[in-house]
């Protein structure tokens, strides 16, 4: 059965939210994100002394009546971002939960909304075994943006992907102009710090969502149970198991994912790279108007 969290009532809550990017990105002219450089916007920011070549057009005739130098007004710059949403669809997240899977285009849905509703540029890439799928295109505009969320609800989530080949081998990852957000529980054998590093190397603002669920987070198992990796597709596979789980066992697990944890946290902090991590079990409105804004993602 389906699980959706896209209606309606869903984006009109996100009116209210916009995303906070770097003041060092680049992007392109016509956008809503403040930059650090100095532009042709009309909101005033400073003045700075009049050096040879500068246009005597932003002179201040009215400062150089009272101090007689010549000064220039600058003005803020403002710019459109390209924002880079990688979805991974691998059946860990969510071919036997709808509710993880449905949290995670939910996340997407969202960034992608807010995108567009600051007048960004966004591209929605599906990680597939495949390799990075991006069926949309480059999404300008809430029209085309809400033809794509139609989509989003029927997608797939099965066999296995390798998350450093779809980042790397993704086309339209530009360099210096926005931000690139990867969603997925990251309990994967694929190098994804080498996707993250990629990232980076393209000088984009790089943010991690971990989607997990409680089961995942804090498992209740007990006694003779049968192990089935979700994204193993013969059923003699090594990662099958029938094992009888203990109090140590439990132990060694609430240990190691601890450590998992703490691993993508400190390799994103080294990095200059967000992380967040969510649980299935909290109300979607606690995700967007919480978490993110916590992480300093959403403003």
């Amino acid at each position: 059965m389906k699980v959706s969290f896209l209606d309606d009532k869903f984006f009109g809550r996100l009116e209210t939210l916009s995303l906070n990017l770097r003041s060092n990105l680049a992007g392109y002219f016509g956008g809503k994100h403040l930059v650090s450089t100095y532009g042709q916007t009309v909101e005033f920011s400073d003045y700075r002394e009049y050096q040879f070549g500068d246009d005597i057009r932003r002179i201040d005739w009215n400062l150089y009546s009272r101090f007689e130098k010549y000064f220039l007004k600058l003005f803020t710059d403002e710019r459109q971002m390209q924002i880079q949403l990688f979805l991974d669809c691998s059946a860990s997240m969510g071919e036997d939960n709808p509710q993880k899977a449905a949290y995670a285009v939910a996340c997407a849905a969202a960034l992608g909304y807010l995108s567009v509703h600051n007048m960004d540029k966004v591209s929605l890439n599906f990680m597939k075994s495949t390799g990075c799928d991006n069926p949309f295109g480059t999404i300008i505009g809430k029209n085309a943006y809400f033809r794509a969320v139609s989509a989003m609800n029927e997608m797939e989530f099965v066999e296995e992907v390798d998350i450093e080949k779809c980042v790397t081998s993704c086309n339209n990852t530009s360099t210096g102009n926005g931000l690139s957000v990867i969603i997925s529980d990251f309990m994967t054998d694929s190098n994804w710090k080498k996707a993250v590093d990629y990232l980076c190397y393209k000088k984009r603002q790089v943010l991690l969502m971990q989607i997990l669920t409680p089961d995942e987070l804090d498992p209740t198992y007990d006694g003779r149970v049968h192990l089935i990796d979700s994204e193993s597709v013969d059923v003699a596979d090594t990662k099958n198991m029938k094992i009888k789980i203990t109090r140590s066992m439990q132990l060694a697990y609430e240990e190691a994912l601890r450590d998992f944890k703490q691993d993508i946290k400190t390799y994103c902090n080294k990095r200059g790279v967000g992380y967040v991590t969510i649980r299935t079990d909290i109300p979607i409105e606690r995700v967007l108007f919480s978490e993110l804004l916590n992480a300093g993602i959403m403003g």
